[in-house]
């Protein structure tokens, strides 16, 4: 495969490490194992059994903590210590061609899976202030069929795959953006009018 194909593998696999990195590194490993796709070499240690199993387990754990809100947004604090350096891991893997260690890689991969995870978290804490359950199960199940679909996608089409997530990445902190503006705004009226009082 060549480079910009790899390094762009390598780039969305590490923005969905960002959201679900036990779900990326498990789903990358198993269609690397049943030979659904192949896999640049870098990230064939995801086949074993040992990997398989730990990043399984701990796939399901997740699945269950991220629909309870409050505990959804302790989890996302907890794996900050493991988004971040999954996504430089899974980065230099894919760009590497012998597993060798790419540096600007992992920066990128890293990076990325930051700027997802902050999104991510920042969204979640948004939605548990809201009383009602519904909105919290929602944004939960997207985010796991997002990061099924981005893993098939990014190892069939990876430059689609990265450009797609990057687009999203935007997007998404475009939105937030907005949605920080406005309630700083709002907060600043309610002061405003609470200091008249």
């Amino acid at each position: 495969m060549p480079d910009a194909p790899l390094f762009a593998l390598g780039l969305a696999l590490a923005c969905l490490a960002g959201v679900r990195a036990y779900l990326t590194a498990f789903g990358v490993g198993l269609a690397a194992l049943l030979g659904w796709m192949a896999v640049p070499e870098g990230l064939e240690v995801l086949t074993s059994p040992w990997v398989l199993g730990t990043a399984g387990a701990l796939a399901v754990i997740e699945f269950t903590a991220d629909k309870i809100p409050g505990v959804d947004s302790a989890w996302d604090l907890l794996n900050t210590l493991a988004r971040v350096p999954a996504g430089a891991f899974l980065a230099s893997a894919a760009f590497a061609p012998l597993g060798e260690w790419s540096a600007t890689a992992a920066l990128a991969g890293g990076s990325a899976a930051l700027a997802t995870h902050a999104i991510k978290s920042g969204a979640r804490l948004a939605i548990n202030a809201s009383p009602e359950p519904v909105s919290n199960w929602l944004a939960s199940s997207t985010e796991d069929v997002v990061v099924i679909a981005g893993i098939g996608l990014a190892l069939l089409a990876p430059m689609a795959a990265a450009g797609l997530l990057l687009f999203a990445l935007a997007l998404a902190s475009w939105v937030l953006w907005r949605l920080w503006g406005q309630w700083r705004r709002q907060r600043q009226v309610k002061a405003s009018i609470a200091s008249q009082v």
